[in-house]
């Protein structure tokens, strides 16, 4: 069987449509669709029921889906290891959101350098609908973010909770700044509405950036105001580079780790647990 029938099989799943799945996968709704037929031929059964909203998994096709996730996993770690070099015993890919890695991710990886000097660490930065994918295709065996889509393949766990502050260049500040000079970190829906509703005024911002080191480096270089993690400015905030807003409200996000249920990978769960001692000792620092 040819792996991509496997592959946009796991497509449509996962975006629930024909249409949507041939579109990410930059081929045809005709493609797709002979692919799935020629799979439920292959396998003697229907896999989805289509209609106007979309398209359902059969039992059949609930059946057949661990066994498509596991082919393609199979196939990405074999890829892996077979180019992991001679002197490592294994090889773990790691994906997060640009602003987990900084301070938090990165310890991770510097605590695996220093005791697991004999496996492969691949590093990536991404957004949650990539690092989604590359979980879902097997080519990642951990992802960190704050928005995860749950897929009935990979399991899901609370990381941590961050607390976003609104920090400013411009001097001890004792009221919201001016919109003007906000600059937005796009933290997901559930921070846009939370902001919203509690401070209007700088819900339609000028300036918009998606990582979040971008927007605290305008602040710091050409002045302004922002939101982002405590545990990031507490430093800058001590330093007199940044102050913190008195009376604005702070924000909660929480930040997860996903990963396989059933991963062939033997690296994944210690280094999973690894992470959530990492991230309990981060946020217990950041509360001191």
């Amino acid at each position: 069987m040819d792996i991509e029938f496997a592959r946009t099989f796991l497509k449509v799943v996962d975006t629930g449509s024909f249409i949507r799945a041939a579109k990410t996968l930059h081929v045809t709704q005709a493609a797709v669709s002979r692919r799935i037929r020629t799979l439920e031929e292959y396998l003697g059964c229907d896999l989805f029921v289509r209609n106007k909203a979309g398209a359902v998994l059969t039992p059949s096709g609930r059946r057949f889906l661990r066994y498509a996730a596991n082919m393609v996993q199979t196939l990405e770690r074999a890829r892996h290891e077979i180019g992991v070099a001679r002197e490592f015993n294994g090889s773990l890919t790691i994906g997060g959101r640009f602003g987990l890695w900084d301070g938090l991710l990165l310890r991770l990886l510097e605590n695996m350098r220093a005791e697991r000097s004999d496996i492969q660490i691949r590093a990536q930065i991404g957004f949650e609908e990539g690092l989604m994918q590359a979980l879902v295709d097997g080519s990642l065996d951990i992802g960190i973010m704050y928005t995860p889509q749950n897929r009935p393949t990979l399991q899901v766990e609370r990381l941590l909770e961050e607390e976003l502050v609104l920090v400013t260049s411009r001097g001890q500040a004792t009221q919201v700044p001016d919109p003007d000079c906000y600059v937005h970190v796009d933290w997901g829906p559930e921070f846009l509405t939370q902001l919203s509703g509690s401070l209007p005024e700088l819900s339609s911002p000028r300036l918009i950036v998606g990582i979040s080191w971008l927007g605290l480096q305008l602040i710091l270089t050409d002045g302004g105001s922002g939101y982002f993690p405590r545990r990031l400015v507490q430093d800058l905030i001590l330093q007199g580079r940044l102050y913190r807003v008195d009376g604005a409200p702070s924000f909660q996000l929480p930040a997860y780790v996903v990963y396989p249920g059933a991963s062939n990978n033997p690296l994944v769960i210690p280094t999973v647990a690894a992470l959530h001692r990492v991230a309990d000792t981060v946020m217990a620092q950041a509360a001191s």
